[in-house]
Formats: C-alpha cells, structure tokens, sequence
C-alpha cells in the first residue's frame, strides 16, 4: 500500500509538472517556444512581437555568419498572424467595457509619415557586401545579428555614412530606424551622430561644427545625447540630456530612434521617449542633405536597420481651424468597442491643445466604422465612439464637454469597397467638424 502511495504521488508530480510546460495542448521545450507561446496568448501581437524581438536582439551573440533560415520559422508567423485575425473575428459580437484612461504618453507624441520616399531593412544583400545605396569615406558590411537572419549594417570604421536616398530633404518629414552596439564604447569620442547640412560637402568631412550643420548625438556609453546648430546666419544652439533608453553602461544595446522634422523644428526620440524638441533645429532656408556618422573606439560595432524616410504632414491639429475639418485614423479602438486604446493619447493631445489655444471654437465629433457586421451594431457603435472621444477630451485635457456635439454615422459612409484589411482600417475613422 505504502509503494502503491507513492507511485501515485510520483505520477501526480510527473503530470503536474507536465501540465505547467504546456499551453493550448502544446509542450513548451525551451525558451524560444515559451517566447513563442507567450506571443500567441497576447492580445496584442504586433505590441509582444516587438517586445520579442528587442528580448532576442539583447540576448543573443552578434554573429557574421549567414545562416540558413529554419523552415518552420514562416509557418509559425503564418499561424500567428491567422490566429490574431480570427481572435479579432470572434470579438466582433463581444464589446468590452469603455477604457477608463486614454492620456498619451507626453514624450512620445510622434506621428510617422504616410508617403514613404524610403525603407531598407538589407534583406537583398548577402551578408559581407557593403549597400550601393550608400556612400562613405569609412567601411562597412551586411551582418546578421540575431538567430532570425535578420540583416543589418555593420558601420566598422568611423567615418560618415551617406544614404542617397535620403537627400534634399523636404520641410516635413519623419525618419525612423533602429540601431545597436555590441558593446560598452566608454563615453570617449561623439558617439553615434544624425548629420544634417545645407553645405554638403561637409557630409563626407570631420566637420560637424562648421556652419550649416545641425546635429544630434547619441552617445550609449555615456548614456547621454546632445545637439548643436551651427547655422549660416543665426546663433548657435547646442544642449545636452541623459538617454537612459539606450545606455551600454545598463545593458540597453539596441534602440529605436525616431526624427520627426516639421519645418525648422526637430524631434528626436529613443524608444518611446522625446529627448528633443528643438524649435529653431533647421535654421538656415537652404536645403538639408543628411549621413549618418560613427565616431566611437575603433573595437565598437555599430549596427543599423530598418530605416524608414517618409513625408510628414504639416501640423495636422491646424486642419480644424484652418479647413474646418479634421479626419484621423490615429484614434484607435478595442475590436467592436468603443474602449480607446492608451496610444491614441497623440492625437488626442493635439485635438485638446487645438482647442485650448482657440477656446471661442466648438466642435462636433463624428465616429465612423467599416462594413463588418450588422448596419445597427456599426451605428451604435460609432456614438459610442464619438462620445468616448468626447468623454476623453473633457475628463482628461479639460475641454468643456459644451463645446462638444456627437455623432456616428457607423458604415454609411464609406471612403472605398471595404474589400481589404486596409481598406476597413481606413473607414475606421474619427471625424472633427468645426461649428
């Protein structure tokens, strides 16, 4: 009886411990499956993805060689990617409860733009080769970082790294990478540098502080990022901040860095935090040219991808009051509810700062849904959303709910067929009309 008691206990542990490795019927044999696991339970997939990707990046040992990729790896995705849409399927008949707090994160306020001039991520170059695209008095190469293959450039010298597509910059634009270094650089030399010039001949020289030349810095060994403006004509600007987002010193290897160009003002963003805002960064009239630079102790690595370069718009809460109208998909939604999600907060913050500077203004908030479901679910709930828009405004920034009128007009308005997964994120829409 004793054996038979504790060969029962053996299995009850065996079975319980069994149990705890599995998720969905699945058994979780190592890290990288939990990893994986862990992205299909979110609700959020893109947002844990991401999260993903940073973790592996930070965890892994750089290597230059080329590997080859695991077959199973785009199956796995595939899965992924079809069990998120049919989770937001079901959900559709399933409203939840309205959010209770939309405020934005305040130094993240950036709006990427939506006409792309340029995006490389390296994927058409074999590892070792050095882009065309770009021109450079250091050396480089194509690297693999990480154990997805994924491509980067490996800037290996200091010197200036000149993108000819990113060229003559326009008024306003948004430029967007990612970056990461392999080790601590110590604090020496000016770091990782953003060079923009009406002089181009100064891209391609150890130039930086001569006139016409704006630029930032991001020092990761130092944990600290800076600016200096030199201009034609004009005075000479220069400031320093801490950048605890992307400091060796603390483990923070890689980063995402975001510029944001609105005329002569300038934004620069690590992660999700502003460390600049500089009003009088472009101040010369003349045209921009632009290189990325390296300046760091020779043994450093320096990687680079992703890089997005994109038209931004002009400052879009001026619509309101110059056209009357404003039309954004930036506020978005839970599936089928009218509970607002946190990085809504951007634009919100922009509609609350336009009203408050122009406190004579009234407003009516128009909510407008795509095709999926019933015509009156979908006009129920663009109300809903308008007045979650307008509950937002006015419990959060303070406007005067007076000032305010709803409505929806749910699917009966559309801007395309409703055919494609874009075509219905962009008939979800909320919709400003100055009164």
């Amino acid at each position: 009886m004793k054996t038979l008691i504790t060969m029962m206990l053996l299995i009850f542990t065996i079975v319980t411990s069994y149990s705890q490795e599995t998720v969905g019927g699945k058994v979780l044999k190592n890290a990288k499956d939990k990893t994986y696991q862990r992205g299909e339970q979110k609700g959020d997939q893109t947002v844990d993805g991401a999260l993903n990707k940073v973790e592996d990046k930070i965890n892994n040992i750089f290597k230059k060689k080329d590997k080859k990729k695991k077959t199973d790896e785009p199956q796995k995705e595939n899965q992924s990617e079809n069990q998120e849409q049919n989770q937001q399927q079901s959900q559709e008949n399933n409203p939840t409860k309205a959010s209770k707090s939309v405020k934005s994160n305040s130094k993240f306020d950036f709006v990427a733009g939506e006409k792309q001039l340029y995006f490389d991520n390296f994927e058409r170059l074999a590892v070792g080769d050095f882009p065309k695209e770009f021109n450079t008095n250091a050396s480089g190469e194509i690297v693999n970082v990480d154990e997805k293959n994924e491509k980067w450039l490996n800037m290996t010298k200091n010197g200036a790294f000149v993108p000819d597509n990113i060229k003559k910059l326009p008024d306003n634009f948004t430029l967007e990478f990612e970056i990461g270094i392999d080790k601590d650089p110590t604090n020496n030399y000016s770091g990782f540098g953003l060079n923009f010039s009406t002089v181009p001949d100064n891209l391609m020289l150890d130039m930086f502080f001569s006139k016409g030349n704006s630029v930032v810095y991001l020092h990761p060994g130092a944990g600290e990022a800076s600016i200096y403006v030199n201009p034609i004509s004009g005075t000479e600007i220069s400031n320093s901040v801490k950048m605890p987002q992307w400091d060796t010193r603390n483990d923070q290897n890689f980063a995402k860095v975001s510029v944001w160009r609105q005329e002569g003002r300038l934004r620069v963003y690590v992660n999700e935090d502003k460390l600049f805002d500089v009003p009088r960064f472009f101040a010369d009239k003349n045209t921009y040219d632009f290189a990325f630079f390296r300046s760091f102790f020779e043994e450093c690595e320096v990687y680079l991808t992703n890089i997005r370069f994109a038209v931004a718009g002009a400052d879009n809460r001026n619509k309101l009051i110059t056209e009357g109208r404003f039309v954004t998909n930036g506020i978005l939604f839970d599936v089928n509810s009218d509970n607002i999600k946190p990085e809504s907060g951007t634009v919100l913050k922009e509609m609350a700062t336009t009203l408050q500077e122009n406190p004579t203004v009234r407003v009516k908030i128009i909510g407008h849904t795509d095709s999926d479901g019933a015509d009156t679910a979908n006009l129920a709930l663009s109300q809903k959303r308008a007045a979650a828009v307008k509950t937002a405004l006015s419990s959060f920034y303070g406007i005067d709910g007076s000032r305010i009128e709803t409505d929806g007009k749910g699917e009966s308005q559309p801007l395309n067929k409703n055919a494609t997964a874009s075509e219905k994120a962009e008939n979800r829409r909320v919709e400003f009309i100055k009164l």
